[in-house]
């Protein structure tokens, strides 16, 4: 489900993006098309967590690994060389920019970057959370009831993220502006997170270690 997720809200933001005039890396760097960047995309999105495979921790490596050497059959018949190993580049420094310290230096790795992060909303959190496993992570996950990305005024793209609970913050800030802040979609992406109700949900009556 996440893979699926990620691969929407990427292609979502690209389109977006690419409408108000960013130019794909892939474009500005090697002179190729905007849709050789969405298969960067589209291709990172679909392999970057099958390192979760070997372990969630490094997962992002173990990816990089696992695909290295399968990016080039699939692309075969796509792509000719040298062209195809530019997209294999391309796509494989976009899947390592998902890691938590990614750093990306391209549109398109940034692009991954943040619509992993932009993987949060409840039913994420659901399963782990009503199972008992109450943790900032998981309690802030849970309070995000909904988001949209949709075309914005000042800047390309809009984000808007409706919470139940202050809770959410931390998965808007700590999750979300840690994967945004420093890449190259910084200036191109606005992100609202507000409370509509009335009231704030009250998600755990105590807490205790």
């Amino acid at each position: 489900m996440h893979i699926q997720i990620v691969l929407n809200i990427a292609l979502r933001l690209s389109r977006l993006l690419f409408a108000r005039g960013v130019t794909p890396s892939i474009v500005a760097d090697h002179d190729f098309e905007a849709r050789d960047a969405e298969v960067v995309i589209a291709g990172a999105a679909l392999l970057h967590c099958v390192g979760m495979s070997i372990h969630r921790i490094d997962h992002e490596a173990y990816s990089l690994f696992l695909t290295a050497d399968k990016l080039g059959g699939l692309l075969e018949g796509v792509y000719e060389e040298p062209t195809r190993s530019i997209v294999i580049a391309e796509t494989m420094h976009a899947i390592i920019s998902h890691r938590s310290k990614g750093a990306p230096f391209t549109i398109e790795g940034s692009i991954l970057r943040v619509a992993d992060a932009l993987d949060m909303a409840r039913g994420r959190s659901r399963v782990p959370f009503e199972a008992g496993h109450t943790n900032i992570h998981s309690l802030s996950a849970y309070a995000i009831e909904e988001v949209r990305i949709a075309a914005g005024e000042d800047k390309a793209v809009r984000v808007e993220i409706e919470m139940s609970n202050s809770a959410g913050i931390f998965q808007v800030d700590e999750g979300l502006g840690t994967k945004l802040r420093g890449t190259p979609l910084e200036q191109h992406i606005e992100v609202v997170a507000r409370i509509s109700a009335e009231h704030e949900q009250r998600l755990v009556p105590i807490f205790r270690l």
